[in-house]
Order: C-alpha cells, then structure tokens, then sequence
C-alpha cells in the first residue's frame, strides 16, 4: 500500500521546494530506531539516491529558510511556555519531524525527535495537514485510512471531518492520541512546502481546557514565523 500511495503522489508538476522536501524526507527515512550514525555513502544507499543529491540535501535542509526561521522561535516558544514544539511534513501516509524542540513538564510517553514519524490520521499535526490537502490527494488518503481501520473508520472519519471543520474556522485543530498528552496543530499556509507546526504538552487537563492556553500560543508561533520570512531577503 505504501508503494500504491507512493505511486499517486508522484505526479507532474510539483515545485522545486516541494520535491526537494520529498527528497530530504527520504534521507530520515533512512533513519530507524537504533540506527547507526550514517554518512553520506550509507545514506545514498539506502535511499538511492546520489552522493552529490543527498550532499545537496544536507544543505537544503540547513539553508531551508523556513527550517532556518522557525527553528530558534520553536526554542523560545518552547523554553517560555515548557512545552513541546514541532514542525513536520507529510510523507505517504504518516507525518515526519522535521524539527522537534522538546520541553515538557514532564517526559511524554513517547519521545519525538527529528525523523521520527507519526500516525497521519490520529494526529492532530496529520488533520492540520489534511485540511490543506489537494483535494485528490486527501481522497487517496482517507480511502488508505478506511481500508486500514476498518469498523474504525466511521468514527475516525468523523473526528477527521471535525478537524478539517476547525482548521477552516479557527486556523487549527487538537487531538490527544496519547494518554495524557494533549496537542494543536496548524498548516502553515504561507510556506511553499506542505508544513505543519504544532505544540503539545503532557496533562491530565482536558483537550478543551488546554485549548484555551495553546490554540493561541500555537496561532501567535506561526505569526512570528510569518513574519520574519517576510522580512528575509530570499522571500
């Protein structure tokens, strides 16, 4: 399935930032649990492609202004308010980190790091990211999610439906997927890659309750990332 979904997404006419994002996914892609350090020759390998491509990659991600931008307002976001915030993309039918600044009250019950992926349609980073979804392309999703989930699916759907509902109306939605673990997404609309930033922390307080204190420090986030790459000269 993961080749089928692979195979309807690799169509003509994708930016450059996009398909050098797809590309920079691949090499965390590389990256398992308990996974060695990796060099470029490893790396090429696994991922196939070439020396000078995945050479590139390193650079693209160091020099992507969006990554460049959001990364030291994701730290002091997170150092402020001590929580959890991550930036991640979409890639087949998962989300994958690509920054991830963790500063929880206490260690959540799985630790997020780069390269490391979550559920699409459990997440609330994978419902940020549906709400924007290519109309073909969110239904190629959803008809991956139902043959998955099975007599799930209804209810899941409905949770989906309801996300992309509060993506439209509020700019974010939130899901606690995890026990005690609560967390808001958002797209970043201005980017021109397929991002997704959310916040998170670990709770025993309601997904309702902790609304009202991260929807706006998630929605104040992406303002500020927003606004310095206005002000950045590559833009």
């Amino acid at each position: 399935m993961a080749e089928h979904l692979q195979a309807a997404f690799d169509k003509p006419g994708r930016s450059p930032g996009n398909r050098s994002l797809e590309r920079g996914i691949e090499i965390l892609r590389a990256f398992r649990p308990g996974t060695e350090v990796l060099g470029n020759a490893e790396l090429a390998e696994r991922t196939g492609l070439s020396r000078s491509t995945v050479t590139r990659l390193h650079a693209m991600r160091s020099g992507c202004s969006e990554l460049l931008v959001a990364a030291p307002i994701m730290r002091e976001v997170a150092e402020g308010n001590r929580i959890n915030v991550g930036l991640a993309a979409p890639d087949r039918d998962e989300m994958v980190y690509l920054e991830s600044i963790r500063y929880a009250h206490r260690v959540a019950l799985r630790k997020v790091v780069s390269g490391q992926r979550v559920p699409m349609e459990l997440t609330s980073l994978g419902r940020a990211y549906l709400a924007v979804a290519p109309a073909a392309r969110r239904r190629i999703l959803l008809s991956h999610f139902q043959s998955r989930r099975g007599a799930q699916w209804p209810a899941l759907a409905r949770e989906i439906e309801r996300a992309i509902a509060q993506v439209a109306a509020n700019g974010y939605c939130g899901e606690s997927w995890q026990p005690e673990v609560v967390a808001f997404a958002t797209p970043l609309q201005f980017s021109t890659m397929p991002l997704v930033l959310n916040v998170s922390t670990s709770t025993s307080e309601s997904l309702q309750s902790m609304e009202r204190e991260l929807a706006p420090i998630l929605l104040q986030t992406v303002a500020r990332i927003d606004a310095e790459l206005r002000r950045s000269p590559d833009r």
